[in-house]
């Protein structure tokens, strides 16, 4: 144990500790060894003040201890040889350290005062700047598998075709097309009297509202074809009635065809979608939600003057199926249908803008089946450079006023 205090304090380079009486406690030192009283030591001028307690105890020690033909002393001659012995004539010698054990000594005390700038830096720190709390991580829900929206509407649209199609001559048709997609043991001639005819043409499922419980509603519009009853004949101002047509009363029939919609209920069991009961026939809107108006674009009239005629160009080739001829290198666009022919091109805006590319709005009336319709594109023109001319063309076409 006190190895090691004095190892501490060697590498800390503290003052060795003193005794009650105000005199310093002596330490064996590595570095004191023992010499042979015979051996000189250096002169007491060239000691240092520190070891001077070390030189008067050598002194002592050596008075009293006996030699070859010497007595044992008494108090009186252990005085007389104390006074007598020259301050020389010490046993103790002084040696330097090893240069091992001096660098030793500093690496450990630079290492210490490391450890405890590090800690002292540290804690500095954490005193200005706290580190933030730790974010806990967020909660992981299982939500199950997700509903087969897919499979949902398939089912829904195929049950929506069977029970708006029906036909009194042949009622088990449609009683054989429901039973595919409602439960097992369902009466699927519940809710229809066996009259009249009516034909779906277009099936088209939309949202899927899912209630849980497995449970869902689809939500299926359809177009359907009805034959309705001619009006009756109220005659014309005593004209003769025309008895031809009682005979066949399908003449005077005229068809209806509207879009209606369907609510189907489902539910999913045993791996697979079915229809749970009789579903629910709902309107159509007459028109769309109100959206906002386009950002509004600033026209480069200018260039749209110069380019005008590479518009008109390339829209009398695009119907006729060869505008690739006057489109620019690489472009691939399709032919319009057949039997369309460029009406007239009503209007043709660039937007402002710099570079090789330019993009523009031009409104086109295309004539097709003997009327004229009129259409919108967005077309995007490059320059198109060569050694011997420079002209812009079109590189791509889209329908509708988009950005």
């Amino acid at each position: 144990m006190s190895t090691f205090k004095t190892v501490m304090r060697r590498i800390l380079n503290l003052p060795e500790p003193k005794g009650d009486k105000g005199t310093a406690t002596p330490i064996a030192d590595k570095s004191l060894t023992s010499a042979a009283p015979t051996t000189p030591t250096a002169p007491a001028a060239s000691v240092p003040a520190g070891l001077q307690q070390w030189t008067d105890a050598g002194a002592r020690l050596q008075a009293q201890m006996p030699g070859p033909g010497r007595t044992e002393p008494t108090e009186a001659g252990a005085e007389a040889g104390a006074k007598s012995t020259p301050d020389s004539q010490v046993p103790w010698r002084i040696e330097d350290e090893k240069s091992g054990a001096k660098f030793a000594v500093k690496v450990g005390r630079g290492v210490l005062w490391g450890v405890v700038a590090l800690a002292v830096i540290t804690g500095v720190r954490s005193w200005i700047w706290a580190p933030a709390p730790a974010k806990p991580a967020p909660a992981k829900t299982d939500s199950g598998p997700q509903y087969p929206v897919e499979e949902a509407q398939a089912v829904a649209a195929r049950f929506a075709r069977s029970y708006l199609t029906w036909d009194e001559s042949d009622p088990q048709a449609r009683a054989a097309a429901l039973a595919r997609d409602m439960p097992r043991g369902t009466d699927t001639t519940d809710g229809w009297n066996s009259k009249g005819h009516q034909q779906v043409l277009v099936v088209q499922p939309s949202t899927v509202s899912v209630l849980g419980d497995k449970r869902a509603r689809v939500r299926v519009d359809v177009l359907v074809n009805t034959p309705d009853a001619a009006p009756a004949d109220k005659g014309d101002k005593g004209d003769k009635k025309d008895d031809s047509k009682k005979d066949d009363p399908k003449k005077d029939a005229k068809s209806a065809t509207r879009w209606m919609g369907l609510e189907v209920p489902v539910v999913q069991a045993s791996g697979r979608v079915v229809v749970t009961g009789q579903p629910g026939i709902v309107g159509v809107p007459n028109s769309g939600p109100s959206v906002p108006a386009p950002d509004s674009r600033t026209n480069d009239m200018e260039f749209a003057g110069r380019t005008r005629d590479v518009v008109d160009e390339f829209f009398s080739k695009y119907a006729t199926g060869d505008a690739e001829s006057v489109a620019a290198p690489g472009a691939s666009i399709p032919a319009l249908p057949s039997g369309m022919t460029l009406g007239t091109i009503r209007n043709w805006a660039v937007d402002e803008g710099s570079g090789t590319d330019r993009v523009g709005t031009v409104v086109v009336g295309w004539n097709v089946g003997g009327a004229e319709i009129e259409q919108t594109y967005r077309v995007k023109l490059t320059r198109v450079s060569s050694a011997q001319a420079e002209r812009w063309q079109v590189a791509e076409v889209h329908g509708g006023l988009t950005p």
